[in-house]
């Protein structure tokens, strides 16, 4: 469904995880958002959770696995620890640790002709201060330069660590993000490419997105727009109109939402199904807004950070509850599942 009935075209996969790869593959050590591990990292290895539990993932059998795989694109292993705020001490060791790991894998991935990586590698930038890790980050620069196709951001304050010299590469951010005010939020700070957790959530808690990037006509509207709706009201048992007017997605041209409503009530996964066609619909043309128009980020920053300000102001800042009072979620399992 995902693959015939949205625009998706590139997937993001740890190696915690399995998948068949039919689509651009993003390949990281760990999924996204991480489960906090239990261990700490150690010298050649990072502590990870699998499908059998708590583990650690080896530094060469990273790389093995990378040359097993080939994915389309591979993310360096960073001395970061979820949730964990680093000591004096682990700080000193984040870059020694980084860099040793970079280095294992761009001479696992190196052509034996060419002597450069025949799979593009993005290597992390900490999410610590500059000077902390410019030991790190010169030696990437000095040394290793030709082999770095981009830059995996775990903070975009981080960004400013870069080296002026690789600034232009493409920067991955792994971070969380709520909602499309962050995300434009982060172009605005110069990531690229953005892993979106939450429009998953919302389909898991039942909300069709509904919102859009405004073009220059919507600037001096007053009209204030919510994020999504719930599909759990019981306003919705009725409705024969579909999740949003205009959209063009499988979902909205062939059902309405008292269709979706009834699915999510007799728990059909179709309800998920289509909801989750539909939610990536609205962020295929929420991006597609962003990159297409005059106000385009790198292009022209200025108008891009006017309708970014027009964004906040026409759009809650938040998704909707998943319920309005509480005891549909309740009733069907999600009464911790607020979006």
């Amino acid at each position: 469904m995902a693959r015939n009935r949205t625009g998706i075209k590139g997937v993001y996969v740890a190696l915690e995880d399995s998948l068949q790869k039919d689509a651009l593959v993003i390949l990281g050590p760990r999924r996204h958002p991480p489960v906090p591990a239990r261990a700490a990292n150690t010298n050649t290895s990072i502590a990870i959770q699998t499908s059998l539990g708590f583990s650690t993932l080896e530094s060469d059998d990273y790389v093995k696995a990378a040359q097993r795989l080939r994915p389309d694109i591979i993310l360096g292993m960073a001395d970061y620890e979820y949730l964990k705020r680093p000591g004096v001490k682990r700080l000193e060791k984040m870059g020694d640790r980084t860099l040793a790991w970079t280095q294992d894998m761009l001479s696992g991935l190196h052509d034996n002709v060419d002597e450069s990586p025949n799979t593009p590698f993005f290597a992390p930038v900490l999410p610590i201060e500059a000077g902390l890790q410019s030991e790190y980050l010169g030696t990437l620069q000095e040394e290793l330069a030709e082999s770095v196709s981009g830059w995996v951001i775990y903070n975009p304050a981080s960004v400013d660590a870069i080296p002026p010299e690789m600034l232009h590469l493409p920067r991955l951010a792994m971070t969380e993000l709520d909602g499309p005010h962050a995300v434009l939020d982060q172009i605005s700070l110069g990531i690229d490419v953005l892993i979106l957790s939450f429009i998953g959530e919302a389909t898991d808690a039942g909300l069709a997105l509904t919102f859009a990037f405004p073009g220059p006509e919507r600037l001096q509207s007053e009209e204030r727009l919510a994020l999504g709706i719930n599909m759990w009201l019981e306003t919705y048992v009725s409705d024969l109109s579909p999740l949003v007017e205009d959209c063009t997605c499988y979902t909205c041209s062939n059902h309405h939402r008292a269709y979706i409503r009834h699915l999510l009530d007799a728990k059909e996964m179709l309800a998920w199904v289509l909801l989750q066609v539909h939610n990536h619909q609205i962020m295929d043309s929420f991006f597609d807004a962003v990159k297409s128009g005059p106000a385009e980020p790198r292009r022209n920053p200025q108008a891009f950070r006017t309708l970014e300000d027009a964004t906040e102001r026409l759009a809650d800042a938040v998704l909707p509850s998943s319920d309005a009072d509480g005891t549909e979620l309740e009733k069907h399992g999600f009464a911790d599942k607020l979006v």
